[in-house]
């Protein structure tokens, strides 16, 4: 019993022991608590005074910035007022000066008023000396008809033709003199007048020479072919004629049918569409379409082939696509029989070889020699000669002026400004005038030479005419002593009207009249 007492009262203890260390532990917490938050509020405030100071340090550095900052706006300001003052004051000026203008054009004007009003006085004056004039001329012809009357005892109808004879030879003199300086006065002011005696190609095409170089043959296998290639009721040859241009000639000639076209680009296409048709059997609308449409572009690339090996060929460099594609179309174009690609060919190796042994530049000169006949390529589509087509070519695709100044001049339409176009015209002369190169009769080029002669020897004061350049030119001289320079004027446009009105010809012909005086004296 007492050791259950003592163990209740050792319990008890125990108890009452932990119950006073809790407590003891729990003051102890709170002094430390305590202690904490009293650290914890001196750091506070020690941030909180950091921070404030921080605060004022950044708050003085914007102050700072901003002052500076609207110091610079203020000079910025001040620069920009500056420069719109003197803006202003620049625009001041020109307005001062344009006012000075104005005024000066101003006096001027009526300057040019008050000079145009005394010209007009003067008009004035000198139509009223003129009808002044005219009363006294017309009673010295009076007196003139009464003194011839009365001298040659002749009535008045005589000395009335006598007069009007004197008057008309007076005139005539007058009219050629005034035609002369019109004309020039044309040539100098405006394009107009000289492109009113520019012919077309196609209108100055001789009858002879087309029935020559505008057909080509096309051989069948037999006669039956004719029917096929007509058709039920000519559909087959309407659409051949409308798909390429070309005229399609049936007649009685056996195993043959013949293609007329004065473009000899779409006659080519026309015959070899034909020939491919022939050989396939096929012969219908559908079928002619297709094969024309590839025709057209085997022809096409055939054309820029040429032109390529041309150019290759020669070695004178880049040449513009264009310009090698028309280059190649001179392939099917002849000139009396002569083929003009190989001609400008020729020209070139010879105006090369020319330029080499004179120390010229022997790639320019080929490529001029080249080009020379380019206008020719597309003479039948576009008004004026081969020569201003192939310069308007030229001058298009921007070839060298030296190229230009060669075509411009191998005819001698124009002064040559430079040796390589002297040597293009020497080699385009050779190559022309070559045994075989063109194939005109002889009988033909001797009658159209005399007849040039012949119409330039027709006119009163011509002594002798001369046709040169293969009839391409005329030079007619006169003699001085019965005709003037204003007659020799009025020759050469009789010459020229004529030769149009009678004769049939490619291209342009040149009339040009001589008059030379000679003084020659011998000294003893």
């Amino acid at each position: 019993m007492n050791d259950g007492l003592i163990y209740i009262i050792f319990s008890i203890l125990l108890v009452g022991i932990g119950f006073l260390g809790y407590f003891i532990g729990q003051q102890a917490r709170k002094k430390v608590y305590e202690a904490d938050l009293e650290r914890a509020g001196q750091s506070a405030a020690h941030i909180i005074s950091n921070a404030e100071k921080q605060a004022e340090t950044k708050k003085k550095e914007s102050l700072l910035e901003t002052k500076e900052e609207l110091q610079k706006m203020k000079v910025e300001a001040e620069r920009d007022a500056k420069e719109k003052k003197s803006e202003l004051i620049r625009f001041e000026e020109r307005l001062v000066q344009r006012e000075g203008t104005i005024d000066r054009r101003v006096l001027n004007l009526e300057k040019r008023e008050i000079a145009i009003e005394k010209k007009d006085e003067a008009i004035a004056k000198k139509h009223a000396d003129l009808k002044v004039l005219e009363s006294k001329v017309e009673e010295t012809l009076q007196m003139q008809q009464d003194k011839l009357v009365e001298i040659a005892g002749l009535n008045q109808d005589g000395a009335r033709e006598i007069i009007f004879k004197q008057v008309e030879e007076e005139m005539s003199h007058e009219v050629a003199k005034y035609v002369k300086e019109t004309d020039e006065k044309a040539r100098l002011e405006a394009d107009k007048k000289a492109k009113e005696y520019i012919i077309l190609a196609l209108q100055k095409y001789s009858s002879e020479q087309t029935t020559d170089y505008s057909v080509s043959v096309v051989s069948l296998p037999s006669d039956e072919m004719k029917g096929r290639i007509i058709g039920r009721e000519g559909r087959n040859i309407r659409t051949i004629e409308s798909l390429t241009g070309v005229d399609l000639i049936i007649d009685d000639t056996p195993e043959a049918v013949v293609l007329s076209c004065f473009d000899p680009i779409r006659r080519e296409i026309a015959r070899i569409t034909l020939e491919t048709l022939v050989q396939d059997g096929r012969i219908h609308p559908a079928r002619i379409e297709e094969i024309v449409e590839k025709t057209r572009r085997e022809v096409d690339f055939r054309i820029r082939e040429y032109g390529e090996n041309a150019v290759f060929e020669l070695g004178i460099g880049k040449v513009h696509p264009d310009l090698m594609k028309i280059l190649g179309r001179l392939h099917y174009r002849t000139s009396y029989g002569q083929n003009v690609l190989k001609h400008s060919m020729e020209v070139a190796f010879l105006s090369g070889i020319l330029a080499a042994e004179l120390g010229e530049d022997v790639k320019l000169a080929k490529r001029a020699g080249l080009l020379h006949d380019i206008g020719k390529a597309v003479d039948h589509e576009i008004e004026g000669s081969h020569v201003e087509i192939g310069v308007d070519l030229a001058n298009k695709y921007r070839e060298h002026p030296i190229v230009i100044d060669a075509i411009a001049s191998h005819h001698g339409d124009s002064e040559a400004q430079s040796l390589i176009a002297v040597i293009v015209a020497a080699a385009d002369t050779l190559s022309a005038a070559r045994p075989g190169a063109r194939s005109e009769s002889l009988e033909n080029y001797v009658k159209r030479l005399e007849q040039l002669e012949g119409i330039a020897t027709r006119f009163e004061g011509v002594d002798k005419a001369f046709a040169i350049q293969a009839g391409r030119e005329v030079r007619v001289a006169v003699l001085p002593d019965k005709l003037d320079d204003a007659g020799a004027y009025q020759v050469a446009r009789d010459i020229r009207q004529t030769i149009e009105n009678e004769l049939e010809y490619p291209g342009n012909i040149k009339i040009t009249v001589i008059r030379e005086t000679r003084a020659i004296e011998t000294a003893r």
